[in-house]
């Protein structure tokens, strides 16, 4: 027995790389796909599935090649207590490139985590598809896909971009719940070589596809990490939020916070005057749980505030309109944003919490050009599909065509909240006045103390939130300092919300 267990120690130390790899690794800056996984699974938790499986040599025409695991790390364990699969690209074995066996691998994980109902992580860190096996390589991309989109809102999905990432393995993290890149890892679907030949561009790795690209300004990456260690205890910290899978509720935490505190601080962090910004993430860290709020998509289409926080140990996931930026306005991006948040929320039994000062839709042909009408309308659809527990707090201006798509009463929001300040109405005060009076305050003997007198009328007779409350379609006006207490007692309400879709195979989301 000694010997068999020698040659079976053999094989799994030649699976699990030299000293030359691991110093290759950390010369770039990165960890080799066993230290990732150490790092992410609670200690000692690890169990390393296929190691021993290798490829099908007689496909190769020369070149190096590949040993045991067949370049990734393919297993499950625990993280934070409880059970994840993951795969994890080892850039040391043929650049971490993927062939048949090496998808089979990842592909085997991810059904496994799907019939166990168990979240998956895919660590990219790979040159894409594997040369030497020609189409067996483009056809286990294909395979990924797939699965990818069976398992996808089933299980949380997440993609960890912690080296090269191009070509076809681009869509696999595309079709994930979220993305996470770190600031030395790119993705792209044509390299730098191929943008100059084609279109005469000069461009780098970086400026083409790195992280603070893809987190800025595509939007691809949800979160924005410094090095391997950062992005992995992003990740942990992102699980805890999320449960491991669609039959299960988000993980509760027994609160340290007094769920009936109030926050006199939010009557001075929001400015009566509707034309002054402030930073919404304030507002959120005064109400919710320690003030802790793990904000998704922080650096893309920073005019909307999405992430997750608790609310008496419970998970919510809040959307916000952030005045610091384009006045709060909904623009394509925040569209963008906002529905793919607002779906994740749906898909994984996480009540929505909206915390709404928009003054309307962002104007302008750039916009009309670029689609605002169809993606405001997948907004819309996200809100209405929505079935789990819809809470909306006004806390100041709530304008036209964005007060009726973010969780008003007409898409079914279940309770629904304003500050006495809150300007409900179809457009402001000013330009209402602008449209409807227009000649007769120029006909008057003093035309700007006309204008000031019409404006004033209609702010009392309209533009407040007791016109709304009078018709039902707010639940109630609140002092701000009571909206910690009064959103837990309505979410707590809610948790028990049934309710379900009328029968059809499914949706047709606008495109």
């Amino acid at each position: 027995m000694e010997d068999y267990v020698r040659k079976l120690r053999d094989r799994k130390a030649i699976a699990a790389g030299s000293e030359k790899d691991r110093d290759s690794q950390h010369k770039k800056g990165r960890l080799t796909a066993r230290e990732r996984i150490d790092t992410l699974f609670d200690p000692g938790t690890f169990t390393e599935i296929d190691t021993l499986v290798t490829p099908r040599y007689d496909s190769y025409m020369g070149g190096k090649q590949s040993r045991y695991g067949d370049g990734v790390v393919t297993g499950f364990g625990l993280v934070n207590g409880r059970r994840v699969f993951a795969a994890a690209q080892d850039a040391a074995v043929m650049g971490g490139s993927l062939g048949e066996m090496h998808a089979n691998k990842i592909v085997k994980a991810m059904r496994m985590a799907l019939q166990y109902g168990c979240p998956f992580i895919a660590m990219n860190d790979s040159g894409g598809a594997r040369i030497q096996e020609g189409v067996d390589s483009l056809g286990g991309y294909a395979r990924i896909f797939d699965a990818n989109c069976e398992a996808s809102g089933v299980i949380p999905q997440i993609s960890v971009i912690l080296g090269p990432c191009a070509g076809g393995a681009v869509y696999s993290p595309a079709l994930t719940d979220f993305v996470f890149m770190t600031e030395n890892s790119y993705m792209f679907i044509t390299g730098p070589n191929v943008v100059k030949a084609v279109m005469q561009e000069d461009v780098s790795q970086e400026e083409l596809g790195g992280g603070l690209v893809h987190s800025k300004e595509s939007g691809v990456s949800h979160f924005l990490a410094k090095d391997d260690h950062q992005c992995l205890a992003s990740v942990r910290d992102l699980l805890s939020y999320l449960p491991s899978n669609n039959q299960d509720d988000p993980p509760y935490v027994p609160p340290t916070d007094d769920p009936d505190r109030r926050c006199p601080e939010l009557e001075e962090l929001v400015p009566t005057d509707s034309h002054k910004p402030y930073d919404v993430r304030q507002v959120i860290a005064s109400v919710v749980d320690d003030g802790r709020f793990l904000e998704v998509h922080a650096l893309w289409a920073e005019n909307m505030v999405v992430g997750f926080a608790r609310l008496n140990g419970w998970v919510v996931g809040i959307v916000a309109n952030q005045p610091m930026v384009l006045a709060g306005t909904v623009d394509i991006k925040a569209s963008i944003k906002a529905t793919h948040f607002i779906r994740i929320c749906d898909a994984y039994n996480i009540p929505i919490i909206t915390l709404q000062d928009v003054p309307g839709f962002l104007p302008g042909t750039n916009q009309e050009y670029g689609g605002i009408i169809r993606n405001g309308a997948r907004m819309i659809y996200a809100y209405s599909e929505a079935t789990v527990p819809k809470l909306m707090l006004i806390l100041r201006k709530s304008y036209g065509g964005a007060y009726c798509v973010m969780s008003s009463k007409g898409l079914r929001g279940d309770l629904l909240y304003a500050w006495p300040n809150a300007e409900i109405a179809v457009m402001g005060a000013e330009g209402a006045v602008n449209i409807l009076f227009q000649g007769e305050v120029k006909a008057a003997p003093n035309p700007t103390a006309r204008r000031k007198e019409l404006v004033a009328d209609y702010e009392e007779r309209f533009n407040n939130p007791y016109v709304a409350a009078a018709r039902g379609l707010i639940d109630d006006v609140i002092e701000p300092r009571d909206s910690r207490r009064i959103l837990i007692r309505a979410l707590e309400l809610t948790l028990s919300k049934r309710e379900r879709h009328v029968p059809k195979k499914h949706g047709i989301s606008p495109m």
